[in-house]
């Protein structure tokens, strides 16, 4: 009777530890070339879990961004968009903060992140109110102290912030890599790493390959190559 007792504690307490949400904040570092386009530096968030009282397994993903990228962000505000690296893409970043909630907290974040996609939300202001802001304020919600806004660097935010925070050290998410499909040649942009939209450069635009203030997904087409034996 004892062994049945000590079983039925144990599962329960096994099922308590299984029924949470697990909540990382990444910053992606770009620099790199993938299908012809240029990433760029983005911050994220990805959630792994179970929520205990509907027993939906979780894992989703969220990073805001330009709806319509362009020079024209260096001088006016515009409309916003949340949406959902890929696998591969979260993989690819580097994690700084984990936090572990409860369904309550993790529902909360996840109603925040659409708010950010509302009429009243999604105002997108490069200096002012960009992946970075969305981030700190999911993160506040979360219980999380934050390092000075506003701020154009994501990994040099997020280090900041995890110095604040040293109880909430990251923890590496269960994350199955797949290969991504390939897009159309019409469409130029497949799957969600695909359709994350860029930011222009806060500097001047003969520096927009070097800033580090784009998002990540911000792609740029690399220029064709010259025919052989034709001089520049």
């Amino acid at each position: 009777m004892r062994a049945v007792v000590l079983g039925l504690l144990l599962w329960m307490f096994a099922g308590a530890a299984l029924a949470e949400v697990q909540l990382s904040f990444y910053a992606h570092p770009g620099a790199r070339v993938r299908d012809g386009y240029l990433l760029f530096p983005h911050a994220y968030v990805h959630a792994t879990g179970t929520i205990e009282t509907t027993g939906e397994v979780v894992d989703w993903s969220a990073g805001f961004t330009a709806a319509s990228p362009g020079p024209h962000l260096l001088f006016v505000k515009g409309p916003g968009v949340v949406e959902e690296p890929d696998a591969r893409y979260v993989s690819e970043g580097q994690g700084f903060l984990t936090v572990v909630l409860d369904d309550a907290a993790f529902l909360a974040i996840r109603e925040r992140a659409e708010w950010w996609n509302s009429p009243e939300g999604r105002t997108y202001d490069l200096r002012r109110r960009n992946c970075i802001t969305f981030i700190a304020d999911l993160a506040r919600l979360a219980g999380l102290t934050t390092a000075r806004e506003p701020s154009m660097r994501p990994g040099g935010f997020l280090e900041a912030t995890a110095a604040l925070n040293p109880g909430a050290v990251w923890r590496p998410d269960p994350i199955t890599v797949t290969a991504p499909p390939i897009p159309s040649p019409l469409e130029g942009e497949g799957g969600p790493e695909g359709r994350m939209r860029g930011k222009p450069a806060t500097r001047s635009p003969s520096d927009i390959l070097r800033t580090d203030t784009y998002p990540s997904s911000e792609r740029l087409r690399r220029p064709p190559s010259p025919p052989r034996g034709e001089r520049r």
